[in-house]
């Protein structure tokens, strides 16, 4: 496949959620956009978007190939309880038990 084509059959099945960090920051802030595929459930697509925004292996979380990082720094923490994604136009607050709509 091209990179062309390969970009367009991307954007038709992809799409691009926001993970904001607000748990332990004076205001929440944007710090990555994490690529999930278009057809699973909000669940699945909030889940992602946490493993992808932690240092589970032994790689820095923003060096994930399905990762954007959006933060100023040469480093950023976690994501964890308190923090949100949105997804689309609504915002999920990441809570011990799971996720809930703000």
């Amino acid at each position: 496949m091209n990179k062309k084509y390969e970009a367009l059959l991307s954007n038709y099945l992809k799409e691009k959620v926001t993970v904001i960090h607000s748990a332990f920051e004076d205001s929440p802030r944007t710090v990555a956009l994490v690529e999930v595929d278009k057809s699973l459930s909000i669940e699945e697509k909030l889940d992602i978007a946490f493993v992808k925004t932690n240092t589970i292996t032994e790689i820095p979380w923003w060096d994930n190939k399905e990762v954007t990082a959006m933060f100023p720094n040469k480093t950023c923490r976690s994501t964890s309880d308190g923090d949100m994604v949105l997804v689309g136009k609504i915002k999920y607050k990441c809570k011990p038990t799971g996720w809930s709509v703000m």
